[in-house]
């Protein structure tokens, strides 16, 4: 996306030069498909006709014409709308013309559509809740698909997480928003966090949560902060989109970027379930706390199951876990880990692993894999040390 980067500046040589550094930093290769347009691109008024008029000066040689170069990079073209009388940048919305432009947006070759939230009209005009305002987009894309006999157009809903659409937006589109607009600083990242700590469960194939963009390489982040923003977007299975100046990406953000192993658990074709929770660690289980959000998380994956350590303090820690504590991990067992940020292996670990001195604001990811029974003779008798209990009926933990 280009939003952040450039905001309103952008014309059809910004948006095809940063598709094409995409494609000479080899971030095509490594998943990142989209080259998405965001508020802008128009021209403030509709046509005679009512048309959305793409903008004569910065996109002169036409929609269709920036769509073929995109795609022709082996990309996909992202175009943006509102569910409301205006964008958020008071360009045309899509109230009252989502059938029509829809199909502009389809026959300018656009392949997603981010749909904001922003001039929303009156009750006593739209009679509509924020399900039927998103609703009435969502079957202009499904009636367009069966009368054009196309795939439909991707339908990213941008509500900014308001009236908890992880409960209801999945009927409707392919991801939403679950909090209001990022920030690149530490503050916004762990606010984010904390918010999608508790509903992190919704996503799977046939929807995201969508944390909103990647901040990595913007702000003042430590390089440590970029990293835990990073792996906690993609466990999450939250939409990886870029919004750097590609003119101007240092290698250490590219690093972060192109990091496979942790790319390959956001992108699993055969597991869709995000990571979540199972201990809050600084603070007792299920606390709300925007600076100090949830420690300890795992999740599914078609290779292992993976783990998040994130350090919410400003100073060193070590950080400690059970493996039991995991609902994905089998006890009684020992497993092999690997660091996807090191990529290295680090040998088997038996119950417990410790993380030395995790920078502030940092994370730890891991990759564990069954590797066989644990040693004979492991003590305590169980690793979770409640109701445990021998076939005689001895209980042990009292």
């Amino acid at each position: 996306s280009a939003w952040n980067a450039y905001h309103c500046d952008i014309n059809e040589t910004v948006i095809l030069d940063t598709a094409r550094l995409m494609k000479l930093h080899g971030l095509v290769d490594v998943g990142y498909n989209h080259m998405n347009l965001d508020d802008c691109y128009s021209e403030k008024k509709r046509s005679p006709s009512g048309d959305i008029i793409a903008h004569k000066k910065r996109f002169s040689s036409g929609m269709n014409w920036l769509t073929d170069q995109i795609h022709g990079l082996g990309m996909k073209a992202g175009i943006y709308s509102d569910s409301g009388w205006f964008t958020c940048q008071l360009y045309p919305g899509s109230y009252m013309n989502e059938e029509r432009d829809i199909k502009l947006f389809q026959d300018w070759g656009f392949d997603l559509l981010k749909y904001d939230n922003c001039a929303v009209p009156y009750d006593g005009v739209i009679k509509e809740g924020m399900i039927g305002k998103y609703t009435r987009m969502a079957n202009a894309i499904l009636k367009l698909s069966k009368s054009s006999g196309k795939p439909p157009i991707l339908f990213s809903l941008c509500q900014w997480g308001r009236q908890q659409p992880w409960v209801w937006a999945r009927r409707l589109g392919q991801s939403w928003r679950t909090t209001g607009d990022i920030e690149p600083s530490w503050r916004s990242l762990s606010s984010i966090i904390n918010e999608n700590s508790f509903y992190a469960w919704a996503s799977d194939f046939y929807g995201h949560n969508d944390l909103d963009i990647l901040e990595v390489g913007n702000g003042d982040l430590t390089y440590d902060e970029a990293k835990a923003h990073f792996t906690a977007w993609a466990f999450m299975r939250s939409p990886l989109l870029i919004v750097d100046k590609l003119s101007q990406v240092t290698e250490e953000t590219l690093r972060i970027l192109k990091n496979t192993e942790i790319i390959a658990i956001n992108q699993d074709t055969v597991i869709g379930t995000s990571i979540t929770p199972f201990r809050w660690g600084l603070n007792p289980d299920w606390s709300y706390n925007r600076t100090h959000p949830a420690q300890y998380w795992s999740g599914e994956s078609q290779y292992g199951t993976v783990f998040m350590l994130i350090n919410v303090l400003d100073e060193p820690a070590d950080m400690f876990f059970s493996f039991a504590e995991s609902p994905y991990v089998r006890v009684g067992r020992q497993y092999a880990v690997r660091d996807l940020w090191t990529h290295t292996d680090n040998g088997t670990a038996v119950r417990n692993f410790t993380a030395h001195a995790v920078p502030p604001h940092g994370v730890v990811a891991l990759l564990v894999t069954d590797n066989g029974d644990e040693p004979q003779g492991t003590e305590p008798l169980c690793a979770i040390w409640d109701n445990c209990m021998g076939e005689d009926g001895t209980r042990v933990d009292q």
